[in-house]
């Protein structure tokens, strides 16, 4: 019998929601013996896909695809830069291809991999928008009726909206900071006021306040105790996390836009934040996350793995299945699936009431059908929310 090795990693682009979705399938030289991982960065779906086939498939094929770590460490470094976005999607990508493989030659579900559940289902926050307040509770109350614990409570999409612009504006998606910033706590405390506390409410500033705001806000929000407030800074201005931690007690998640582990180190250790939100395609995939949640473990911290819309079913299982063996499980984001979704991928983790379940089969227990996904391929305009300008026309952080 030959020994094992990677025979040909592939990229497959496919866009089933109208959102570029990466995933890489890395096949053996065993019959029907492959894996497939999320490597989803949605703006450079084009670059990750040059960086897994020209550059990763040629440094990994005759490799044995059970030597994990050492892959990983090799691969990290052989471009000797690292840390970048779109390495780590391509280099995440692969990771997760060689844990399904890990877990389909081991014939165990990953969590099964990596010690066992330490529970049966994953608590998850759903999100629930509205042009005001009332809209906001409609859908919250919607939610809460299909037995969610935890909602994310958002006025008029990130940062509210400005309608006012100069003459000639650029295009954007435009906002006040001040008006959003003010509309806040008057979100909240409508919703604490009708709805009471009874169930868990979050809130993401999605970087749209100068930090000296975002303290501010911090402390007025804190009578509403919220579950947590996200992404109240920037990675440029982290500093700032100690001054909101002095002066309020609102729990802050941080960390979906970090590649580098260092740059969430000095926040974990001096326990500055209370979730780290991490988008596990962004810093290479299972192999650092898995690190990650045990070294957030001895500081405190909790994990609500980053789980929005441009991460792919794939990168979704891969969350769930850390979710289930992490002591230190905080929360999990889900987005849902629509059809198209259901039309490309099989074996999707399953939303009942206010928890997700993984299926018991090995690896990931998910699997993509590739002639199904070319009916939906993928775009190249830029999502107009990353686009974020102040009313005056002047471009800022997302």
């Amino acid at each position: 019998m030959c020994a094992l090795q990677i025979k040909d990693v592939r990229v497959i682009l496919t866009a089933p929601e109208g959102i570029n979705l990466v995933i890489v399938k890395v096949e053996t030289n065993e019959p029907e013996l492959y894996g497939i991982g999320c490597a989803t960065f949605t703006q450079r779906h084009l670059a990750v896909k040059t960086a897994v086939e020209e550059y990763l498939r040629p440094f990994l094929i005759g490799k044995d695809p059970q030597r994990i770590e050492d892959i990983w460490n090799s691969a990290n470094v052989s471009g000797y830069w690292r840390n970048g976005p779109i390495m780590n999607n391509a280099l995440s990508g692969v990771d997760q291809a060689l844990w399904d493989i890990k877990g389909k030659l081991a014939n165990m579900p990953l969590y099964q991999l990596l010690g066992g559940k330490v529970r049966e289902g994953v608590a998850v926050y759903r999100h629930a928008d509205g042009q005001d307040v009332h809209e906001v509770e409609e859908n919250v109350l919607k939610y809460m009726e299909q037995g969610l614990h935890y909602i994310r409570c958002q006025l008029n999409g990130y940062g509210g909206k400005s309608l006012e612009r100069p003459k000639g504006a650029l295009p954007g998606a435009y906002y006040d900071p001040d008006q959003y910033a003010q509309s806040v706590p008057k979100l909240f405390d409508h919703l604490r006021d009708k709805i009471g506390f009874g169930v868990e409410l979050l809130h993401d500033i999605h970087e749209r306040l100068a930090p000296i705001e975002a303290v501010r806000l911090a402390k007025t929000v804190e009578p509403y105790r919220l579950f947590f407030l996200e992404d109240a800074l920037p990675p440029e201005q982290t500093e700032y996390f100690q001054m909101i931690r002095q002066q309020c007690a609102t729990p802050i998640a941080m960390g979906e836009l970090f590649n580098n582990p260092m740059e969430y180190k000095s926040l974990i250790t001096n326990r500055l934040i209370d979730f780290i939100r991490i988008h596990i395609s962004q810093i290479g995939g299972i192999t650092p996350a898995r690190k990650l949640a045990a070294f957030c473990e001895a500081f405190g911290v909790r994990t609500a793995w980053h789980g929005p819309g441009d991460t792919s079913p794939v990168g979704h299982a891969a969350d769930v299945h850390l979710d289930l063996v992490s002591p230190n499980f905080g929360i999990q984001e889900w987005a849902g699936f629509s059809e198209p979704i259901y039309d490309v991928f099989q074996g999707l983790p399953e939303l009942r009431g206010g928890y997700v379940y993984v299926n018991d089969e090995p690896g990931l227990g998910i699997d993509i059908d590739e002639e199904k996904a070319k009916k939906y391929p993928p775009y190249h305009d830029l999502p107009a929310w990353t686009l974020a300008r102040l009313p005056d026309g002047t471009p800022v952080r997302p």
